[in-house]
């Protein structure tokens, strides 16, 4: 009786031992998701910067500009859902997300304050999340 207890015990140390390294593992490999959606996020910003400025700067072809922001700006927002940031935050890359696509003539007016807003977003400022906030604020939901 005394064997099969201390084989029990060493058994459930093993079993014990191994759970804890299957979730050290499955801690880590969630962490180092994040970090790639994390800089999968920024990519997308940074280059909805670019896009911008390059909208900004252009004089012909704007559609194909304007829809590359669109892209890029949409390819973030998938990226903010998948992260682990407040909702707040998810809903104001949301939001900026809708605005371009449904009020692009509005959206257009407001690209420099929004390429602010996608910088300081990009630089980790909350500022860069109000700043955001007001432009979706200043959009004519009512399309007028």
């Amino acid at each position: 009786m005394k064997r099969r207890m201390i084989r029990a015990l060493i058994l459930f140390g093993i079993t014990f031992l191994a759970l804890l390294v299957f979730i050290a593992l499955y801690i880590d490999e969630t962490r180092r998701v994040q970090e790639t959606y994390h800089r999968q996020y920024r990519t997308n910003l940074q280059k909805v910067s670019e896009d911008i400025q390059s909208y900004v700067n252009a004089d012909g072809d704007l559609d194909l500009r304007y829809t590359r922001i669109v892209s890029d700006m949409s390819a973030a927002n998938a990226f903010a859902f998948l992260m682990d940031i407040p909702e707040r935050q998810k809903q104001t890359v949301n939001e900026i997300t809708t605005c371009l696509m449904k009020y692009p003539e509005q959206m257009r007016e407001k690209l420099k304050e929004l390429d602010t807003a996608v910088n300081d977003i990009n630089a980790d400022l909350d500022k860069g999340y109000d700043e955001a906030d007001e432009i979706v604020g200043s959009v004519n939901k009512k399309g007028h």
